[in-house]
């Protein structure tokens, strides 16, 4: 077992670079995601109170599948910016507003942990879907969200559950964290279930200055054909998983991922592949 150390910075500059490499397949497969995070994603929508005329932050971003509803919702009247660490995902999130005859999208390229840099800018709700997991200080975003909202703003954010509810994922996570011999993650550290433990995103939210705080649960299987097209899906999209694999050699990877192909057969019936997944989404108030 190798000894486990977390540089923040190693790893932010890592996940940047690999999201600017995986930004043409996370816009492909983007009818896939709005399938999967579909009911999520409409749940933090709805928690965030957005409605017509409405200024909104989308945090993490990433290709912005979720943000053109948004923009449709607020109107002509009101904005959405989209900001990520990636300059790739902002592009093909530009071009997907242009598409669609957008006007009110902006594109920012932010750190999510520096939207502290915006405050005051009074914005009447932010998001942030499966972006906050893998900040190395969510406490330091969260507080840069609170102080970018207005007094009385929301802000709502969509994470995983825990492992036993996200097997879909799970499963390969504990699969390659043997092959390469990683140990279990520090407390504190980022990762896909680091806000997934019954009150944690609760009293993360709480922590960083908000009230009303509330979070619901979102059964989110993940259908595709088979565990192949699965694995297919999570070898070009989640970063996440490719970081774990650094000190594995290429024939190791492939062997690796055959494995997880393999296990997640079990997921395969009449329907198909269906993986299980259960998102939380959660929300509170900024008050100043």
């Amino acid at each position: 077992m190798t000894t486990q150390t977390f540089d923040p910075v190693a790893f932010k500059a890592t996940t940047r670079q690999q999201w600017q490499d995986a930004a043409e397949a996370w816009h492909r497969w983007g009818p896939t995601i709005g399938d999967w995070l579909g009911a999520a994603t409409d749940s933090m929508i709805e928690l965030a109170h957005i409605g017509e005329g409405a200024s909104v932050l989308d945090v993490a971003a990433g290709a912005g599948e979720q943000s053109l509803p948004i923009a449709q919702l607020v109107g002509p009247s009101g904005k959405v910016v989209i900001s990520d660490i990636a300059p790739e995902l902002l592009t093909r999130a530009a071009d997907e507003a242009k598409a669609a005859g957008l006007d009110n999208v902006e594109t920012l390229e932010l750190d999510g942990e520096e939207v502290g840099t915006l405050a005051g800018a009074n914005y009447d709700a932010a998001v942030s879907r499966v972006g906050l997991i893998y900040f190395p200080d969510q406490q330091k975003a969260l507080r840069g969200i609170h102080s970018a909202l207005r007094d009385g703003g929301r802000f709502s954010t969509v994470v995983y559950s825990t492992p036993d509810e996200n097997r879909f994922f799970s499963v390969p996570v504990g699969i390659i964290r043997g092959r390469a011999q990683l140990p279990p993650p520090l407390p504190g550290q980022p990762g896909p279930f680091s806000l997934g433990a019954p009150g944690v995103l609760e009293e993360a939210l709480t922590t960083a200055g908000f009230t009303d705080v509330e979070v619901v649960a979102i059964p989110s299987p993940v259908r595709l054909p088979s565990a192949r097209d699965c694995v297919k899906f999570q070898k070009e999209s989640f970063g996440a998983l490719h970081q774990m694999m650094v000190s594995l050699s290429p024939e190791e990877r492939d062997d690796t991922w055959r494995q997880v192909e393999a296990a997640l057969t079990e997921f395969e019936g009449p329907d198909g592949f269906v993986g299980p997944c259960t998102m939380l989404v959660g929300a509170g108030t900024a008050r100043h």
